[in-house]
């Protein structure tokens, strides 16, 4: 079994990438010993929108994690319980410019 801090810093390293989906979906898949990986991910839940003078979009997005054979991409533990959530609120400004703002119970530095 792998030690904590080693798969932390697998985590961290592993480069994240936006899955082909008609969903908003962001992936790291982290290989492991004995044919398995760990899938961490963030999917968009629901998005809101508000038109006036400028337009206002709210996405929120949840976290979760699977534990697959990367042989056969059986699923052999998948957690999408929707625990852990956070929203991004973006405003697009009169002269094109976005302003994007991160809100929730997630630090998203580093990713």
């Amino acid at each position: 079994m792998m030690e904590k801090e080693k798969l932390v810093e697998k985590i961290e390293n592993t480069d994240i990438e936006k899955i082909s989906s008609k969903n908003d979906i962001w992936e790291k898949h982290i290989f492991l010993e004995k044919d398995k990986v760990l899938i961490v991910g963030y999917q968009q839940e629901e998005s809101f929108s508000e038109m006036e003078t400028t337009e206002e979009s709210i996405n929120t997005y949840y976290w979760y994690w699977e534990l697959r054979n990367s042989v056969t991409w059986e699923t052999l533990y998948a957690n999408h319980d929707k625990e852990y959530s956070f929203c991004d609120s973006s405003v697009e400004i009169s002269d094109g410019m976005e302003d994007v703002d991160v809100i929730g119970d997630s630090d998203l530095s580093g990713i």
